[in-house]
């Protein structure tokens, strides 16, 4: 072969090398199915809710809500993968055939910013619970400091140093920079044994773990008020060693996103990752 043809072919191999690796965010979603290590489910909601999944990814975003706040965040870091925990499209299922008929105009815009930007949204919450161990509960149990005091047979179940429920309380506020935090129960009752589940687990899973004798007071995201509220309110008014602390949905479960961009970078390259948190959207006058 002659030298001049031999120099065009390392040339060309150079350039090849030098070209920047281009993965899709479909391609990102394969690689997440394959280390998440559970089974992939049929159904579920761990789904892609806007955006075309061909799309070249430029950066990664993780978030707990894709608001459109988190939106703007992440499209002005040049991020156009946004994974987020919980829905788009304000309901479980991101069904958004109403809010098209009604030519809703929030969805509207929110729908159009997208498009716009070429931004793909995809949904990381049933198979990130399900990972061992689940990437919300060990997020939030670093974020609290807690992982110490964690039971290795039943994560959710801690034995913290004796404290009363209003100190419990505050230090949650302040280790996770909750503006709203609410309680129910006596402030002052010494307790040590809690259970964290956050989110909106649904009040029957909320009744499995105040049902424990093991179990003082119950740190959760969101319930309906007439649901695990009131029981615990009537169980405090009886005399029982129960609590209730409420972080909100959003602060109970963020850390859990922030560690899932942390095991995202484990296995996928050239490509910035970054993590965007979700405002709380709550204030009091």
């Amino acid at each position: 072969m002659k030298i001049g043809s031999v120099l065009l072919i390392l040339a060309a191999q150079l350039a090849s090398a030098q070209q920047p690796h281009v993965v899709t965010a479909r391609q990102v979603v394969g690689l997440i199915q394959q280390h998440v290590g559970v089974p992939w489910r049929a159904k579920t909601v761990d789904t892609f809710k806007a955006g075309d999944p061909d799309t070249p990814v430029t950066g990664i975003a993780t978030t707990m809500m894709a608001t459109f706040d988190v939106l703007k965040r992440a499209a002005a870091q040049n991020a156009n993968l946004i994974i987020t925990h919980e829905p788009t499209f304000y309901n479980h299922e991101d069904q958004t055939a109403s809010f098209q008929a009604a030519s809703d105009p929030v969805w509207r815009d929110k729908e159009a910013f997208i498009k716009e930007h070429h931004l793909v949204v995809w949904r990381f919450h049933d198979h990130w619970h399900l990972h061992q161990p689940d990437g919300i509960l060990s997020g939030m149990a670093h974020a609290l400091d807690w992982e110490k005091y964690q039971s290795a047979s039943t994560p959710n179940l801690f034995v913290l140093p004796r404290q009363s429920v209003h100190d419990l309380a505050a230090s949650i506020k302040e280790r996770i920079g909750i503006k709203i935090l609410r309680a129910v129960g006596d402030p002052a009752m010494q307790v040590t044994r809690i259970a964290l589940v956050p989110g909106a687990a649904g009040t029957e899973t909320h009744l499995k773990f105040l049902r424990r004798d093991d179990v003082e007071v119950l740190v959760i995201g969101e319930v309906p008020e007439w649901e695990t509220i009131e029981y615990v309110a009537d169980a405090a008014a009886e005399g029982k060693p129960k609590a209730l602390i409420l972080m909100g949905h959003i602060p109970s479960e963020q850390a859990g996103m922030e560690n899932c961009a942390e095991w995202l970078k484990t296995f996928i390259q050239g490509v910035p990752i970054i993590f965007v948190p979700t405002a709380e959207p709550f204030w009091t006058p």
